[in-house]
């Protein structure tokens, strides 16, 4: 029969005799007691709290080798206490991902006394398939950018919700973590708008369609006036600050939103969905990629994959896809002015009159005609 843990003998006085002259008996209780624990056949409330108090205080004095001997055996034990992991956990790097490779659970206790030394469990983290969506959500919260990429490219987990609006927010500005989003699986073509132009082309139509999808539910703001042609007027006149400008303000964008993205080789492809979203036609489109930049208009297959880009993105997804990208939406009228709501719409406010103002007749009135007498 194992021994229980209540039948283990006292070594308190050890303890005390540990504390007189050179003798130093504390690795030999932790680890006697750790083996204890490990084959006791129950573990209650009272022998739990037990090993928790003696292993917690001689984990932090031991030397090193004592405290790996017991990391490997207590971190992948089911019933060795979270408080225990935690201090195993804060020994140093080698305990530190032992415990966080193998613990079958981790606690937010566990992980911040990981963290306490400073040092990166990024990459112990990303071996674990079994991290809890509370977990998930409060290493995200951390803003790291290793643990951000570590559990990116964990397929063994699930992000749902709001930690992956918050992880794709941030990878606008990080390619290594928009790509490894981008591979990820279980991820909906229609939460991944913001890294439209780190995808690629498969991968943007189906964006382009889930956004456009959204997109078609609700109508569509109006085209600015006259764009196509003030916009190739400036391209054929290779005037880039008035190009610019002039988009720039057809989309009530600031005039330096082409140079936001973190990859300036992709700027073309901003440019691609701006002019779709202020409605130029492909023939105008196609006389911009050919004036504005010398460079992009010498190479065939440059121009070729802009064009594919304007044909298969349709203006309304062009336009949420642009403000996705840019994180900035984009308004629906310039000026101050508001969008067009129906008067006969349900939920439309009518005027109403003032009450001192008389209605109108609805038609006038018919001249009376005189009554005559019968003695006239």
């Amino acid at each position: 029969m194992s021994p229980s843990l209540d039948d283990a003998p006292d070594f308190s006085g050890l303890i005390e005799l540990s504390r007189l002259g050179d003798l130093d008996l504390k690795p030999v209780i932790l680890r006697v007691q750790t083996d204890l624990f490990l084959t006791a056949t129950a573990h209650d409330r009272k022998s739990v709290e037990a090993f928790q108090s003696l292993a917690g205080g001689l984990i932090p004095i031991v030397d090193d080798e004592t405290a790996l001997i017991v990391a490997r055996k207590l971190a992948p034990f089911p019933a060795t206490p979270q408080p225990v992991l935690a201090i195993l956990a804060a020994r140093g790097v080698e305990i530190r991902d032992i415990v966080i490779a193998q613990a079958p659970s981790l606690s937010a206790m566990v992980i911040e006394a990981a963290l306490s030394g400073g040092s990166d469990i990024a990459t112990a983290i990303a071996r674990r398939s079994d991290l809890s969506r509370s977990l998930i959500d409060e290493m995200v919260a951390r803003d790291v950018a290793a643990i951000d990429l570590a559990l990116a490219e964990n397929w063994q987990i699930s992000l749902q919700g709001g930690t992956i609006g918050l992880l794709v927010n941030r990878a606008r500005t990080t390619p290594d973590l928009a790509q490894a989003l981008l591979a990820r699986p279980d991820l909906a073509p229609g939460d991944l708008g913001p890294l439209f132009l780190y995808a690629d082309e498969d991968l943007r139509e189906a964006i382009g369609r889930a956004i456009g999808a959204r997109a078609a539910l609700r109508p569509s703001p109006p085209l600015p006036r006259e764009a196509g042609a003030v916009l190739t007027g400036f391209s054929g006149r290779r005037d880039v600050a008035g190009f610019v400008a002039a988009l720039a303000e057809m989309l009530g964008l600031q005039r330096g939103f082409l140079a936001t993205t973190a990859d300036p080789s992709r700027r073309y492809e901003l440019l691609t969905l701006s002019l779709r979203a202020v409605g130029l036609h492909e023939e105008e489109a196609v006389y911009v990629f050919l004036t504005l930049n010398e460079t992009v208009a010498r190479s065939v297959d440059r121009v070729f994959d802009l064009v594919k880009l304007f044909r298969t993105i349709p203006r309304s997804a062009a336009r949420d896809l642009l403000g996705a990208v840019l994180d900035t939406p984009l308004p629906e009228r310039l000026n101050g002015g508001t969008a067009h709501q129906p008067y006969t719409a349900p939920d439309a406010v009518r005027p109403r009159m003032p009450a001192s103002t008389e209605r109108a007749p609805l038609r006038p009135a018919l001249p009376g005609r005189v009554r005559q007498s019968g003695a006239a």
